[in-house]
């Protein structure tokens, strides 16, 4: 908080959240608990998801993340200890719904130790020289920035099992990339985030489908045959990878990610801001005296894929003579995912000793400096897991989500819209959009009955699951989010800021979407209606931003025109 203004907006925020508190801790002190088990009476209110929106209103204020997410989880715990002093220190710290509880957590635990994995093999191919191969091949091969970015896509589309492994693994790869292109790393995050949900929403193989296949638990219809009926309705996400491609195509960039990608082409900035996490980490260089080449960083790629499909579907008892997509319905995505990256991780050692491009000494340096990477995302990611289950655990938003749903309940064939809207604002409140689908679901199939309306039952299935990935993709707060900026070496902010504007733009034309779909109800006139309004919203978008910042786009052309020259 350098700026003046930064630190008066923040104070000021700071003094009204004290207020407020003040006055809900009177007001709230003896009131009755309405919802049963709950311990708060803020369970089940509009209050229950005051805790986040503290966390994302401050650090949208502050630019810093960590503070503004310890405060929203003491927030939560002062509002779940009703303003006890002793009580809120138990309940932040404790085993119930506190820190404790989520870093003894078995799931995020497994996240966590994928997490170190992942960067400990990140580090390994940086050292045995697969980054620097792999980049050098894509400076030979990857011509323009468009089919930098294209390349980034289809990569995220290629590793579609899970968007945790995806936006780790897209962004070591591809960071030499889009070096090489001047591509700011605020564009990298965002189209790394961009693919990684989206592409496991929409993907019949992956821990999502496995994940909503379990919280469809209607009698009428197979939870994976549903996830399966609503991917075509998905406006959300498809329309996210159509408008990547139209972009990457088209060169359009607009709102705070204009700057960045002018300062990345013009400047040779690829941050903007102070803040640089991880320069210089990808200085890659190759072992002195062997040989390189992009087999070294795709096959332990490949193997850590392979390993992760082969543990998830163990998980779900594939050997035990479950079929493969039952498997997968029922698999533990985090033991499994921990499991196979352990595998991949041990493979990359192998390899590198037995290609002999790295020391048995120094590739043990990637230990600690693969765990040292992780620490910031992890440190989020427990903050915001914290979060998380003070709002969804100690004050049921749960029900508050189901009393709001059914006021909206007699709109029937604009449902679907509404449903988008309040899993978009969950998901953005929360930063979880597993959590979010895990309300909504099971809601949705609730209020539509599937044997009547099964199309609309579709339609509101992948609303909801639209409207978790929009919120998710909009929060600070979010995992994937998180771990985007982490796999793109982005300051955090600097990716949430940057694309929000975007995945306003997909969500107004997602939202038109979805009450076109309620009415007309056809799934291919629906999905041709939403793709050519979205291609027409960025043209529109492409026209107005060209003629508004003519003088910068030129300087971009320019500086893109000499970037080439000798290529």
């Amino acid at each position: 908080m350098d700026n003046k203004r930064t630190r008066v907006a923040y104070l000021a925020a700071i003094a009204i959240l004290v207020i407020l508190l003040a006055f809900l801790g009177m007001r709230y002190k003896d009131a009755p608990i309405l919802v049963e088990g709950a311990e708060t009476p803020f369970a089940g209110t509009f209050w229950s998801l005051f805790p986040p929106l503290v966390a994302i209103i401050l650090a949208l204020i502050s630019k810093e993340v960590y503070s503004s997410l310890f405060l929203g989880c003491l927030v939560g715990a002062l509002m779940y200890a009703r303003f006890d002093p002793w009580l809120t220190v138990q309940a932040l710290v404790g085993d119930q719904f506190g820190l404790l509880a989520n870093l003894t957590d078995g799931w995020n635990m497994g996240i966590i130790i994928f997490l170190v994995e992942l960067g400990i093999v990140a580090d390994l191919l940086n050292k045995g020289g697969g980054s620097e191969a792999f980049g050098r091949w894509a400076k030979e091969n990857v011509k323009t920035r468009a089919s930098a970015q294209l390349m980034t896509m289809l990569l995220g589309c290629l590793i579609f099992i899970d968007d945790y492994f995806n936006c780790l693994t897209v962004g070591a790869v591809m960071r030499p990339v889009t070096e090489s292109h001047q591509i700011s790393r605020a564009k990298l995050a965002y189209l790394i985030d961009s693919t990684a949900a989206p592409v496991c929403m929409i993907a019949p193989i992956s821990s999502w489908a496995a994940a909503i296949a379990g919280y469809v638990t209607s009698k009428q219809v197979n939870g994976f045959q549903m996830f399966v009926k609503q991917i075509p309705w998905n406006y959300y996400c498809l329309l996210t990878l159509l408008m990547i491609v139209v972009i990457s195509i088209r060169n359009i960039d607009y709102g705070p990610m204009l700057t960045h990608e002018y300062n990345a082409q013009v400047k040779n900035d690829l941050f903007t801001t102070p803040e640089r996490p991880f320069e210089g980490a990808d200085d890659y260089e190759a072992p002195a005296g062997k040989k390189t080449s992009v087999i070294d960083l795709l096959l332990p790629v490949i193997v850590i894929v392979v390993a992760c499909i082969f543990t998830m579907v163990w998980t779900g008892g594939f050997f035990d003579g479950e079929s493969f997509t039952d498997a997968f319905a029922n698999s533990d995505a985090a033991y499994g995912l921990a499991l196979g990256g352990m595998i991949g991780m041990v493979f990359t050692f192998l390899y590198f000793w037995i290609r002999g491009t790295i020391s048995f000494e120094k590739s043990f340096e990637s230990v600690p400096n693969g765990f040292i990477q992780m620490v910031a995302p992890i440190l989020i990611l427990t903050f915001a897991w914290t979060l998380c289950s003070f709002t969804r655990w100690a004050m049921f938003s749960e029900e508050f989500v189901k009393a709001a749903l059914a006021d909206a309940g007699s709109l029937k064939q604009f449902l679907p819209a509404v449903i988008f809207l309040i899993g978009a604002g969950i998901g953005f409140a929360t930063g979880t959009s597993w959590g979010t689908i895990g309300i909504m679901a099971p809601i949705v199939v609730g209020v539509f009955d599937y044997d009547v309306e099964p199309i609309l039952c579709t339609i509101g299935l992948a609303a909801a699951c639209s409207g978790g990935v929009m919120g998710d993709h909009c929060s600070p707060i979010s995992d994937t989010t998180i771990m985007s900026s982490a796999g793109a070496h982005c300051y955090h902010l600097n990716h949430v800021l940057t694309q929000i504007p975007y995945a306003l733009t997909v969500t107004g034309v997602a939202f038109v979407s979805f009450i076109l779909a309620g009415i007309i109800q056809n799934v291919v006139i629906n999905l041709i209606i939403a793709c050519v309004l979205m291609i027409a919203t960025l043209l529109v978008i492409e026209r107005i931003i060209r003629s508004k910042h003519a003088d910068m786009w030129a300087e971009m052309e320019e500086a893109k025109k000499k970037l080439y020259a000798g290529r």
